[in-house]
């Protein structure tokens, strides 16, 4: 059809269209649909006369777009294909109108102009005949004021969520600014963009407080102009409540509600089948598009649609109603055959037949026609109630229901048991932290009845086995005791038994109080402070059913591990004291309290800590401790100290005064020294004589004074160092690896200087003098073995004393060489036995290579495997007889002695104690046999 209608240019089928759909149930109406016909003719091909205007004057180029329906939009084509006209502030194409405005021409705009035209349905393009624009010679255009060319319509109506344009454009000399405001003088909501050249200003998913008067201005230097124009809001109705599909009995009534919002407020009518429902009769009323029918038949079965509109829409919803008629009929609700109710309840046994019209129910008991009473009653809705159940009331019970199209009836027995009653009683149980407690819940019932027992904690449902395990179920098949184990303060509250049958339920409570240790104090608040003092206070938390007896306060410095206990006036905290002086406080010092409560049960946790507070600061009382020195060099007396911790310093700005005089001296020399950290003080004078012994104190200073000093002591000035090389210095070899150094000691101590010890120096033939090994000796000792050298190897040595002011000069260079090393190879073949008095061993002799000392003996180490010191014996020959009582495992290594040294171990040689038995012996990887039950033999490789 919209092909067709575009190729013939007709518009006869234009127009909104209704869908009509019928079955046997009814008919409805569809929501409207517009039809329109889209389509773009071309241009007139006439030529266009030349449009001449003046250098500075505004020029309007009509584009005339050709017949057509559809949104069109608008370009012009400058000169020649692809260059378009760029709007900017003097140019603009208006896509309402399509022409080209020049607010101002200039020479760079003479040319052809093209208008270009398209469909946005049918994506079609026309472009119009060239229109030339050409500069008049008879002189410039002057500057005048703007003249708005294109502006928005005064009044003009915007549907909800629409996005809405408004053009403003101005000629002028010079080229006007284009500006716009809201007339109310509201600001412009974020979504409000205007284009970069100001002359379109767009307003996206308009809404009601879009609405208003706006204004565009033009202005330049001659003068301004304006345009205004009202948007106003409209909304299609959209649909808020509507009627469902329902079902109804003959004489029953209808209610129906539909709600639609839109602006202006929408009216209502109804359609019924496709038509408008008549409300000529009283029973059916439209009242602000509800409808109601009373006593329906079957004639108002039916399609109904609820139609809301306003002069911009209308909608449709739609619903059907179907009147039903049928015989009591009770397939779907049959009385359930066994309805248990226990003696003394009530019970209710339904009755919900379906059938319309409703009609008329009745009950028997039995073959009996049931009589109602003051415990047995029919309801409206047909339902039998029974209250104050007796065993008599068991039996069977008949409902039957009647109405004009028939009878039916449905049957169900009334079975009465015995009711479940809680025999414990509710109680209060007192406990305390940690305890153990049962909870019961013993219950009398009807033995054929299934029970069930439920608990709850302050109304929660306790999940057992997932609490924590605190709690536990003890109480059997029959009863519902459970057990809290190791309560806790938080398991405080009321726990419930709930117990339930498939007759009746019952429940009992019980208010468990749980006495802890106390809360934490609450709200520590600190005053009052002083250099060595605070006020403390506090309030108290909960007692947790045990009265609070004392508390305790509790302070942390940056210094301190951790809370320390403090001391308070009054000393004892009662428990009603809820505040305390605490004293020997360290003043200048940042310091935290808290407070903890003690009662019966024990100490509670602690408060939370108080705000940080500084005590004031005063003088400094406390000197430094291990005031000493002595030593340094030449001309130097070293004072040292140690620094008084910083939570001693009492203030800031604190240092050290440093008093010294030589012996014999009466007035003091000072010196201040401002670091806390600082632990010596250096008085260099070149007239101090060496190893002259100082009075030395050190007191202490802050920003509020000075503090006292510390005791004198004696200490010695710098002493000279060593000045003469030790004498008849001998090195001799001892082993492969060892060389022992001998001298001539110098004397110990001169008034000038002491001898602290000796440093010997030792390197070889292949290394630098300065490379060499150091050892230095402590005391005045005259011999000193040096260690771990190289076997075979020369070494030089020197050896100088030394002191706390340096080393003095070197003797003369010893020189000697270790000796060779010591046989490589361990004793092997080691043989023994053993009786309970000795041991005797064998062995093979080792013989050294020739690179390594003659063998001169051998070296035997046993002990006993429990202990851990070792003997040994020294022999020159191959054999050994140890005279050892054999009632102890021994452990014996054997080594191969020469002038070098010690050669390599046998293996570990473990003999067992004799027990008087014939044993298997584990003689390294073989294992022999004794045939003896006093001697053993072994032999090792």
């Amino acid at each position: 059809l919209k092909y067709h209608a575009a190729q013939n240019k007709t518009i006869e089928d234009v127009g909104i269209y209704q869908c009509l759909a019928s079955n046997s149930f009814g008919t409805i109406l569809s929501r409207e649909a517009s039809l329109h016909i889209a389509y773009l003719e071309d241009f007139k091909t006439q030529r266009r006369s030349p449009v001449r205007v003046r250098e500075g004057q505004g020029v309007v180029l009509l584009c005339g777009p050709p017949p057509h329906m559809g949104e069109l939009t608008f370009s012009w084509i400058f000169n020649e294909y692809p260059s378009f006209v760029k709007q900017d502030t003097r140019r603009f194409v208006s896509q309402k109108t399509g022409n080209l405005y020049i607010a101002k021409v200039e020479p760079s705009d003479v040319g052809n102009y093209t208008c270009v035209v398209t469909n946005m349905v049918t994506k079609s393009r026309v472009q119009g005949p060239p229109t030339s624009l050409v500069l008049r010679s008879d002189g410039n255009m002057g500057e005048y004021e703007p003249k708005i060319e294109v502006q928005f319509p005064e009044a003009l109506s915007v549907a909800k969520g629409l996005t809405i344009k408004l053009e403003c454009f101005a000629l002028g000399n010079p080229v006007p600014a284009i500006s716009w405001r809201r007339v109310d003088g509201a600001p412009f909501s974020r979504k409000v963009d205007v284009s970069s050249a100001s002359s379109v200003l767009e307003i996206p998913y308009f809404q009601q407080e879009d609405a208003g008067q706006y204004e565009c201005i033009a202005e330049n230097s001659r003068g301004k102009n304006s345009v205004k124009g009202k948007l106003s809001f409209y909304a299609p109705p959209h649909l808020l409540e509507t009627p469902q599909d329902t079902q109804k009995a003959i004489d029953d009534s209808l209610l129906w509600e539909c709600k639609a919002s839109g602006k202006p407020k929408p009216s209502y009518k109804w359609l019924k089948n496709g038509e408008p429902l008549e409300t000529f009769e009283d029973r059916i009323q439209v009242i602000n598009g509800a409808l109601s029918i009373s006593t329906l038949t079957l004639s108002d079965t039916g399609m109904y649609q609820c139609v809301a509109e306003n002069r911009y829409g209308r909608v449709f919803a739609n619903a059907e109603l179907r009147i039903i008629a049928v015989a009591p009929d009770f397939s779907d609700s049959m009385l359930k055959a066994q309805t248990l109710a226990r003696q003394g309840g009530d019970v209710l046994i339904e009755c919900r037949p379906r059938m319309s019209p409703r009609g008329m129910i009745s009950w028997r008991k039995g073959k009996e026609a049931l009589r109602e009473s003051h415990r047995v009653s029919v309801l409206d809705n047909g339902s039998l109630r029974i209250s104050n159940i007796t065993k008599l009331d068991a039996g069977l019970y008949t409902c039957v229901a009647r109405n004009q199209f028939g009878v039916a009836s449905s049957a169900g027995a009334l079975v009465v048991k015995e009711p479940t009653i809680i025999t414990t009683k509710a109680a209060q149980l007192d406990v305390t932290v940690g305890e153990s407690v049962v909870l019961p819940c013993q219950v009398s019932r009807d033995p054929s009845l299934d029970v069930r027992f439920t608990w709850f904690f302050n109304e929660q449902l306790i999940n057992f086995g997932n609490q924590d395990s605190y709690f536990e179920k003890v109480g059997g098949r029959f009863a519902g005791d459970i057990m809290i184990r190791n309560i806790q303060l938080r398991h405080a509250g009321r726990y419930t038994c709930a117990v339930q049958t498939n007759v009746d339920s019952a429940s009992i409570a019980t208010d468990v109080v749980v006495r802890g240790a106390p809360g934490p104090p609450l709200d520590i608040q600190v005053d009052h402070v002083t250099e060595s003092t605070a006020f403390v206070s506090w309030s108290p938390g909960p007692d947790n059913h045990s009265p609070i007896s004392k508390y305790a306060v509790q302070a942390r410095t940056p210094f301190s591990l951790g809370w320390q206990a403090v001391q308070t006036v009054p000393e004892i905290l009662g428990r009603n004291q809820l505040a305390a002086r605490v004293t020997d406080l360290s003043p200048w010092v940042e310091y935290e309290f808290r407070v903890l409560a003690t009662n019966a049960i024990g100490t509670g946790e602690p408060s939370k800590p108080s705000r940080k507070i500084r005590t004031k600061d005063t003088l400094p009382r406390i000197t430094p401790a291990r005031v000493g020195g002595g030593g340094g060099s030449r001309s130097e007396l070293v004072i040292t100290w140690e620094p008084v911790p910083e939570e001693m310093q009492s203030g800031p700005g604190f240092g050290y005064v440093v008093a010294f005089r030589p012996h014999g001296a009466q007035s003091w020399m000072q010196a201040a020294v401002t670091s806390p950290d600082a632990s010596r003080y250096i008085f260099k004078n070149e007239s101090i004589p060496p190893f002259s012994p100082f009075y030395v104190k050190v007191g202490v200073y802050n920003n509020r004074g000075e503090g006292p000093f510390g005791p004198v002591t004696t200490i010695y000035s710098a002493e000279e160092e060593p000045s003469r090389a030790p004498s008849r210095v001998r090195a001799k070899s001892l082993s492969a690896s060892e060389v022992e150094l001998s001298w001539k000691p110098l004397p110990w101590s001169t008034s000038k200087r002491r001898i602290m010890g000796y440093e010997l120096r030792y390197w070889t033939k292949t290394q630098r003098q300065d490379t060499a090994s150091v050892m230095r000796t402590v005391g005045n000792k005259t011999v000193a073995v040096i260690r771990g050298l190289d076997s075979r190897t020369a070494y030089h040595i020197t050896l100088r004393a030394y002191n706390s002011a340096g080393t003095g000069p070197d003797s003369a260079v010893v020189n000697i060489t270790t000796k060779r090393p010591p046989p490589s190879r361990a004793p092997a073949k080691v043989m023994w036995n053993a009786t309970n008095s000795k041991i005797i061993l064998k062995w093979d002799q080792v013989k050294a290579l020739e690179n390594e000392s003659e063998v001169m003996g051998y070296k035997v180490f046993y002990k006993q495997s429990r202990h851990n010191r070792q003997s040994v014996v020294e022999t020159n020959r191959t054999s050994l007889e140890l005279a050892l009582p054999v009632d102890e495992d021994y452990i014996i290594q054997i080594k191969a002695v020469s002038e070098g040294g010690e050669g390599r171990s046998s293996r570990l040689i473990t003999i067992p104690r004799i027990a008087g038995v014939s044993l298997f012996l584990n003689c390294g990887d073989k294992l022999y046999l004794s045939s003896a039950s006093d001697s053993f033999y072994c032999y090792s490789d």
